[in-house]
């Protein structure tokens, strides 16, 4: 069974590579296990003397509902669709977090949304990181 690695970030590209798998699970003979994730890149938090810091599991509660936000409508299509999946929140490099998840799930094939400027997006760099192919919807 083929396991795809779907990136999402909220945004309208990442949408349309949504809508792109649903479109085409009939490529495969099983539906494809899907991984949904949204990066999050890692907040330094600076610490001032006097000044209690935020703790660790106050930034993971963040990174959870900030991604929850950028994966809602991404769960809300495929759910639409019928079509079952795991989503996770990652943390930290974006490109790198998505690449290293991709191969330690043991994906096949990552599926992520054009960037809208190709100079220096997440997109090109996990295409350009990635051992695993990489569909870059349009």
């Amino acid at each position: 069974m083929m396991k795809i690695l779907l990136a999402v970030d909220g945004s309208k590209t990442s949408l349309d590579a949504v809508k792109f798998v649903i479109k085409h699970a009939h490529w495969f003979s099983e539906r494809p296990q899907l991984e949904v994730v949204s990066a999050h890149a890692q907040i330094s938090v600076p610490r001032f003397p006097g000044m209690a810091g935020i703790g660790k599991a106050q930034m993971q509660q963040y990174y959870e509902e900030e991604g929850g936000k950028r994966l809602a409508e991404a769960k809300k299509l495929l759910d639409q669709a019928g079509i079952r999946y795991e989503a996770r929140v990652l943390v930290g490099n974006l490109a790198e977090v998505i690449v290293k998840h991709a191969a330690k799930a043991g994906c096949d094939l990552i599926v992520i949304g054009a960037p809208q400027a190709l100079i220096g997006s997440v997109s090109s760099k996990v295409m350009h990181l990635s051992e695993v192919p990489v569909l870059m919807v349009k």
